[in-house]
C-alpha cells in the first residue's frame, strides 16, 4: 500500500458502524424499530446498549443485551442458612441477577460461613450467626433476607428478619402448620416488610408458557393435569427425614411443586382432595415421614388433577395438561435445569408433536430478581405469603384425606374474593 494505513480491530468496527449507521435503511433495519443504531457499536436508548437485529429472517431474533443495574442500586441480601441448596443454588444464581447483590450470608457454622464469605468477596462483618439479627438490623447494606434453613425454623427466621425491618424472601414449604403461615404473614404486615414464598417455578420460562398455553384456550381449555415428582432419598440422619424439622415427607419437599404447579397453571383453587399415602413398612427411613403420596383435585372448572410424590423412586418429574385438542408435555418440570416442552396436536390429517425452544434461565436469578423488583418498586410479589399459606392448608386437608380415607372439601381462602389467582400478585417481569 502506498501509505501506512494499519487496519485495527477496532477501526474496523468503527468503520463498520459508520457504514451501518448511513445505510440501515434496508430489511435489517426493518426488524429494529425507532432511531438508527449501529450494527455493531449499539446505541444507548432507555438506559440500556440496544442493537439492531442481525439475523436474517429466517432466524429467531436474539433477546436484547443484559442491562444490569449497576452495584449499588441493587437490594442486597442476606442468605440466611448455608445448606446445600444455598451453596449449589441459590449463592451461584447472584451472578446471574440484574437487580440484586450478595451482601451477608448468616449460618450456624462458624468456619463454614467465614469460608463462603470469602469465596464470594464478602468482608468478615458480612458474616452473621443465628442470635445476631440485631447487628444485622443496624446494616443498612442489606435490605432483604433469603431464608434457606430447614422448614421447621422458618417461622422464627421469618418473624426474626421482620422485627429486624428486612423484605423477605423465604424458601417452600412456607412453614410446617398452617398457624405458622398466619403468624409470618401478620409479622411481615406489621413490620411493613414484603414476604415472598420461592416458588421458583412459578418465575421459570417454560412453566410459565404452559401457564400461557392453559389459559389462552389455544388448544382448548383444560380438561385434566397429571404431575409427577420422584426421587430416591438415603442418608436416615439428614433433616427432610425428621417430622419437627421438616413437617412431613416427599410432599412439603416434592410433592408440593405438583400442587403449586397446577393451581399456578389453572388459576383456580381445588374444591375438593382425595389422598392416599404409602410408606414402606420395612425402611426404618419412613418411621417419621411419608415416602409416597397420591392426591387427586377437583376444581370448580370441572379439571381433575393427579399428583404424586415419592422419595422411593428413579429421579422423574413431569407435567402434563391434557385438553381436547392437545397434550402439553414438559419434561424435567420441577428440575433445576433441563426442562423441554412439547406441544401433541392435530396436523391435518396427521398426528404432531412439536417443541417450544424456549431459552433456559436462572430459576433463582429470576425469582431473586423479582422480588427485587418488588422492592423498589413497590409491588406485591407473584407468590406472596398467602400463596404459601393456601398450599399449607391444602397440604393439611391431603394429610386429612390420607388419613380417613375419604374426601376432604377445600375452597378459597376466605375472603379472598372471586376470580384467578386469588393468591397471588401481579405476573412476574418477563426475563429478556
Amino acid at each position: 500500500m502506498a501509505d501506512d494505513t494499519r487496519l485495527s480491530r477496532r477501526t474496523l468496527l468503527a468503520a463498520g458502524s459508520a457504514l451501518a449507521g448511513a445505510s440501515l435503511g434496508g430489511a435489517a433495519q426493518a426488524a429494529q424499530p425507532g432511531p438508527t443504531v449501529p450494527a455493531d457499536t449499539g446505541a444507548v436508548q432507555g438506559g440500556r446498549v440496544m442493537f439492531p437485529n442481525w439475523r436474517g429472517q429466517a432466524d429467531r431474533p436474539p433477546a436484547p443485551s443484559p442491562a444490569p443495574q449497576p452495584p449499588g442500586q441493587r437490594i442486597g441480601y442476606c442468605v440466611v442458612g448455608l445448606g446445600r441448596l444455598s451453596l449449589d443454588e441459590i449463592l451461584p444464581a447472584f451472578g446471574a441477577t440484574k437487580r440484586s447483590r450478595l451482601a451477608a450470608v448468616m449460618s450456624g457454622t462458624p468456619d463454614k460461613a467465614k469460608l463462603v464469605a470469602r469465596q464470594y468477596g464478602l468482608p468478615d462483618d458480612a458474616v452473621y450467626g443465628y442470635d445476631e439479627w440485631d447487628r444485622l438490623k443496624a446494616n443498612p447494606a442489606i435490605q432483604a433476607v433469603y431464608i434457606v434453613t430447614p422448614n421447621g425454623v422458618h417461622r422464627d427466621n421469618v418473624l426474626a428478619a421482620a422485627a429486624a425491618g428486612k423484605q423477605v424472601l423465604c424458601e417452600k414449604p412456607m412453614a410446617v402448620a398452617s398457624q405458622e403461615c398466619r403468624d409470618m404473614i401478620a409479622a411481615c404486615n406489621q413490620a411493613n416488610v414484603k414476604l415472598m414464598i420461592a416458588y421458583r417455578c412459578q418465575y421459570e420460562p417454560h412453566n410459565r408458557a404452559v401457564i400461557k398455553l392453559a389459559r389462552s384456550g389455544e388448544f382448548g381449555r383444560p380438561r385434566m393435569i397429571q404431575a409427577f415428582n420422584g426421587q430416591t432419598t438415603g442418608l436416615p440422619e439428614q433433616w427432610r427425614l425428621k417430622k419437627a424439622l421438616a413437617g412431613g415427607g416427599s410432599l412439603p419437599d416434592i410433592g408440593l411443586y405438583c400442587l403449586n404447579t397446577t393451581r399456578a397453571v389453572l388459576g383456580e383453587e381445588p374444591d375438593l382432595i382425595q389422598a392416599q399415602i404409602h410408606s414402606p413398612p420395612d425402611d426404618p427411613k419412613f418411621r417419621e415421614v411419608e415416602e409416597t403420596v397420591s392426591f387427586t383435585l377437583h376444581f370448580p372448572s370441572g379439571v381433575i388433577a393427579q399428583c404424586t410424590s415419592s422419595y422411593g423412586v428413579y429421579e422423574a418429574r413431569s407435567l402434563t395438561l391434557h385438553t381436547g385438542n392437545a397434550a402439553v408435555d414438559l419434561q424435567n418440570a420441577f428440575a433445576y435445569e433441563g426442562q423441554r416442552l412439547f406441544v401433541s396436536h392435530r396436523d391435518g390429517k396427521s398426528g404432531a408433536r412439536d417443541e417450544k425452544v424456549l431459552s433456559p434461565k436462572n430459576q433463582f436469578a429470576l425469582e431473586i430478581d423479582h422480588f427485587s423488583r418488588c422492592i423498589q418498586e413497590n409491588l406485591r410479589p407473584r407468590t406472596p405469603g398467602e400463596e404459601g399459606l393456601q398450599d399449607q392448608v391444602l397440604m393439611e386437608a391431603i394429610y386429612e384425606s390420607a388419613r380417613t380415607g375419604a374426601p376432604v372439601k377445600v375452597g378459597p381462602p376466605a375472603g379472598a374474593g372471586t376470580g384467578l389467582d386469588v393468591t397471588r400478585g401481579p405476573e412476574p417481569e418477563e426475563p429478556n
